[in-house]
């Protein structure tokens, strides 16, 4: 790296493109330093600077550093009042501007402090891109743009599971952008061309519990136009939709035809449910009670006994779900429910599907909450319906797959949560690390809270603590990281922070924050996010650009007829059933073709 002296040639030269000098009133350490702004310059937060000192046997060091603070004081000045003398010419004084500045690297390490009195400038290019590392970021992804209006990366070693993985964001829900920082960076990874052939196979599965928002990232943004694009081209992305995307929604209720349940769009979405044989088989009454408090009951020994119970005696009816449980049809999961419910209460069959030692009490507390899911589970429990291959959550036929939950109670949310994370996370483990899934789940509070344990939790800790082996990725966002299981957000190598609550942003969770931007996260705006990676001791603050891809149905574009033999699930299908033959002939009101 250049010295200052020859950066421009002359010494003339290297003071002129200084912004100041390093203070010699205040310490200054290998860590930190500060900088006193030469008349007519200006340093603002988050801005990168450099300076270098000679040291006998070692050479020119290089210490450079991030702006975490700037204040301005009349040097002279005593009282508050002298301002108004100041200004009028009548005491004098002299107005000075201190930059304190946070060390990213020394280069070579050697670390001394910065002598005062030495020139310091504004980094930019490639010493700027050494100060941040970004020089030993041999695969970058976009995190958007800093301060200064240049690429800020993160390191895809850290997202790749090479060595680190998983994601944790977290602000004010609908000020922190947290959902769209999210689907930025899955975008900023499939496209950037970091992954590089591993694109192919890598996947993202996201679910949406806030509104039908997320039903729409295949189609352009109505508000993408040449500024847009150019500020995606700065960060070397392309301004476009999600290429490859499935929609996943519940059934409407009491729909016999198993419609999905979404308003705003109406084709290129499948509707997903589990039948009652696979509720059965795969055991998956625990996710039922996915309550954090459940564990800590005893009636949880009721659940595994009766889950495992119903795996041994169940056998399929037809092609519609239905199952037969000791010569007793079940069609629906109020009849399971029901069944469930004769067997417990009777005194001879007790012992066989409770377990020989269980209380009535401990039996009691089981039936209440089991009865408790009816209403939230009926609609995605089936086997009244006749069963297509669209109807099954998974990635395999895109590369990102959207489930919508916003319709479903609480409790069913928990439930497919849960059950897809299993089976997905069982899946991946079978075919191998070769490609990534990325998980996007919003609210993770709600389902890995601090406190207590359930099935949901317990995957969504094996994913933080061997996922990264298996190829899984958590992207996790909170509105409180205070709220979330220890473990999960310790194991996130990356940590993204949008807009706090003031008490919020007082907790040790964010002690990777220093106590100026804890409290510029207090004030950030929408789009501002402070992101903290392993190689850089500070947290940077990026400024992603305006979502390409439609946040909600008046932004999106009006698509293009769907290519025949679209895998079901994908954009442009309707849940695996056949489109209106009829769809693409003109209207009524269009005008003849002669």
């Amino acid at each position: 790296m250049a010295g200052l002296s020859d950066l421009s040639g002359s010494p003339e030269d290297a003071v002129a493109a200084s912004v100041g000098r390093v203070v010699g009133t205040e310490d200054s350490t290998p860590l930190e330093f500060a900088v006193a702004l030469a008349p007519g310059a200006y340093l603002q937060l988050d801005d990168v600077v450099a300076t270098e000192r000679e040291v006998p046997g070692v050479g020119v060091v290089v210490t450079s550093g991030v702006v975490t603070e700037v204040r301005a004081r009349h040097e002279g000045a005593t009282f508050g009042s002298d301002v108004f003398l100041i200004s009028d010419g009548v005491l004098p004084a002299q107005v000075q501007e201190i930059a304190e500045i946070m060390t990213t690297r020394v280069e070579p390490e050697c670390y001394v402090p910065p002598r005062p009195g030495e020139l310091v400038r504004r980094a930019t290019g490639a010493e700027r891109a050494q100060a941040l590392y970004f020089d030993r970021m041999d695969k970058r992804v976009a995190a958007g743009l800093g301060r200064d209006g240049e690429p800020v990366y993160l390191n895809l070693e850290f997202l790749d599971g090479t060595r680190g993985g998983h994601v944790s964001i977290s602000g004010i829900s609908g000020v922190a952008t947290k959902t769209s920082f999210a689907l930025f960076l899955l975008y900023s990874l499939f496209t950037g061309g970091a992954l590089g052939r591993r694109a192919l196979n890598s996947k993202a599965l996201v679910f949406s519990v806030k509104g039908e928002d997320l039903l729409f990232l295949d189609r352009p943004n109505v508000h993408l136009d040449d500024d847009l694009r150019a500020d995606y081209a700065r960060l070397d992305l392309v301004a476009a939709p999600f290429g490859s995307v499935g929609f996943f929604a519940p059934p409407m209720p009491d729909d016999p035809s198993g419609r999905p349940h979404v308003v705003g769009r109406t084709h290129g979405i499948a509707a997903f449910w589990w039948t009652l044989g696979e509720f059965c088989s795969r055991e998956l009454l625990p996710y039922a009670f996915a309550d954090a408090e459940d564990e800590r009951n005893q009636y949880t020994m009721v659940i595994h006994q009766v889950a495992s119970r119903l795996k041994r005696e169940v056998s399929a009816v037809g092609d519609s779900g239905a199952v037969m449980i000791e010569g007793q049809v079940l069609r629906t999961y109020d009849d399971l429910v029901e069944f469930v419910s004769d067997r417990l209460t009777d005194e001879d069959a007790r012992r066989d599907w409770a377990g020989p030692v269980t209380g009535v009490g401990t039996v009691n507390a089981f039936l209440r909450r089991l009865r408790s899911s009816l209403k939230p589970l009926r609609g995605i429990v089936r086997g009244d319906l006749p069963d297509t291959p669209g109807r099954r959550v998974t990635t395999e036929h895109t590369q990102v797959t959207v489930v919508d939950l916003h319709n479903l109670p609480e409790r069913a949310q928990r439930f497919v949560v849960g059950v897809t994370l299993a089976a997905e996370t069982a899946r991946k483990e079978q075919a191998g690390p070769g490609g990534l899934l990325f998980t996007m789940i919003d609210e993770l509070n709600k389902y890995a809270p601090r406190e207590g344990s359930s099935p949901i939790k317990e995957v969504l800790l094996d994913i933080a603590e061997r996922g990264r082996s298996l190829g899984i990725i958590l992207v996790g966002a909170q509105q409180t990281a205070s709220e979330v299981e220890r473990r999960i957000v310790s194991n996130s190598s990356v940590k993204i922070v949008g807009r706090l609550d003031p008490a919020e942003a007082g907790r040790p969770e964010y002690g990777f924050l220093p106590p100026t931007q804890r409290a510029r996260a207090v004030l950030a705006k929408p789009g501002t996010m402070f992101v903290s990676q392993p190689e850089i001791p500070v947290p940077l603050a990026v400024e992603f650009p305006f979502p390409a891809w439609a946040t909600r149905e008046s932004e999106a574009v009006e698509p293009a007829a769907a290519p025949a033999g679209t895998a079901p699930g994908a954009a442009g299908t309707n849940g695996g059933r056949r489109r209106d033959p009829f769809a693409g002939l003109p209207g009524a009101d269009d005008p003849p073709p002669f």
